[in-house]
């Protein structure tokens, strides 16, 4: 098995790793930020991931994974160097790649013998020609090949995804880099996984388009659930159908606030960003990625119309500031979109998430925050459910009724069945439901 770097012990760079490790590779996670570091040595995660501590802990103690703030060794004492950093958005929509050019400025400067440069993060098509350049120029030297190899983790399931993929996909320049890739993927190369190798800039496309499909389909969804809404039908019955379809799968046919999360906000601006660079229309993205916004819009104008349009000190009660559950990813997640409009119009915001709080404290400060949603909702005038946490599907509605105010909810994610909300006499409003 290969000597293997990750520089960035982010969210993807600790997966990866952790993952890596598991295949039996000797693994070196690398971070410039001391302090995590110095935590995940003593097993301090600073992300949540289901499952993510268990498995740094086997790898550690095996001695397959461990983690360094010294790049420089790092890089000169392994074979494979990921490079797992950060490409968030810029105000124009691109990905900023400054950090991937940073490591790629270090590991230039550390060049010792030959290397395989991996990139994991997230870029633009045609940064691995930038990455190839950069190195070459500061170091003067071949001594290296290039691999694209795109991560394709969910957040919440993102071990399983990485131990069970359902597919990997290898961008390289020649044959010896795609057998140590084979190498590094060993088990799952030898379990038949599918390996995708191609070139490097259709690796990286590869990603891009993937992951503006599936906020496509979230966002076809919310438009027909929309729909449904006004011609009574059920959007829950008609996305069961479509996903019985082999050609469209259920996957990502689900009705809510919109999609957030850490990728596909950052991944279709930056597409459309590329299409507009390229002078290539991009309807459909551009379409997806208004859609998403004007949503959240949505779901803020079903409160006010709960709450008959007057929102000033109406106390109201969200249940659920991740993107998504299972996670504590905050990013772009509806409730960032939503609390914001609230707190405009007056209204006193009460806030519940099972391991987002922590997070959601660093960016909003005029709010409450409880430790469980029976406080959250107490004397409230309505609640308001924006993650699907399963905390919140074993609600009660009949002890729900009790606590609030008055019997009014919006149910984002439909988790709760409209026949039992009637038998209860809630007003009530959902997404793409009226029977």
């Amino acid at each position: 098995m290969k000597k293997i770097s990750i520089i960035g012990s982010g969210y993807v760079g600790l997966v990866s790793g952790a993952g890596l490790s598991e295949f039996g590779n000797h693994v070196t996670c690398v971070d410039i930020d001391k302090t995590k570091i110095a935590n995940l040595k003593k097993l301090k995660v600073p992300i949540y991931e289901p499952g993510l501590d268990n498995l740094i802990r086997k790898n550690m103690k095996k001695g397959l994974l461990n983690f360094s703030s010294n790049i420089s060794k790092s890089i000169k004492n392994s074979e494979i160097i990921f490079i797992a950093v950060g490409t968030p958005q810029s105000y124009d929509g691109s990905a900023d790649i400054q950090h991937v050019e940073s490591v790629a400025k270090t590991i230039a400067e550390n060049l010792n013998d030959f290397k395989i440069i991996c990139t994991k993060s997230t870029v633009p098509i045609g940064t691995g020609k930038k990455i190839k350049k950069i190195i070459k120029k500061i170091s003067n030297s071949l001594n290296f090949t290039y691999v694209s190899n795109p991560e394709f983790l969910r957040e919440g399931a993102a071990i399983d995804d990485f131990l069970h993929p359902d597919r990997v996909v290898i961008g390289s320049e020649n044959l010896y880099a795609e057998n140590a890739m084979k190498e590094v993927y060993r088990p799952l190369y030898l379990n038949e996984t599918p390996i995708v190798f191609t070139n490097i800039e259709t690796a990286e496309m590869i990603k891009y388009a993937s992951n503006s499909f599936l906020a496509t389909k979230i966002s076809f969804i919310n438009e027909i659930a929309n729909l449904c809404e006004e011609v009574g039908a059920d959007v829950h019955h008609v996305s069961k159908a479509m996903g019985l379809d082999g050609r469209i799968s259920p996957k990502f046919l689900h009705p809510g606030p919109g999609y957030g999360g850490s990728c596909f906000p950052k991944d279709t601006e930056a597409l459309a960003y590329l299409g507009r660079e390229n002078d290539v229309r991009l309807n459909v993205i551009n379409a997806v990625i208004k859609t998403n916004n004007d949503q959240k819009l949505i779901i803020f104008e079903k409160i006010k119309s709960l709450l008959d349009k007057d929102l000033n000190n109406k106390k109201i009660s969200i249940l659920g500031l991740s993107f998504k559950p299972e996670t504590d990813d905050i990013r772009e997640s509806p409730s960032k979109a939503i609390i914001p409009l609230l707190l405009e119009k007056g209204a006193i915001i009460n806030v519940y998430d099972p391991v987002a709080m922590k997070n959601f404290k660093k960016e909003f400060l005029n709010i409450n925050y409880f430790n469980t949603w029976r406080d959250c909702v107490l004397n409230t005038d309505i609640c308001v459910v924006l993650t699907e946490w399963n905390e919140f599907r074993g609600i009660d509605l009949k002890e729900l009724k009790k606590l609030l105010n008055q019997p009014c909810l919006l149910d984002a994610k439909n988790i709760f069945s409209i026949k039992k909300l009637k038998a209860e006499k809630f007003l009530f409003e959902n997404v793409g439901r009226r029977l």
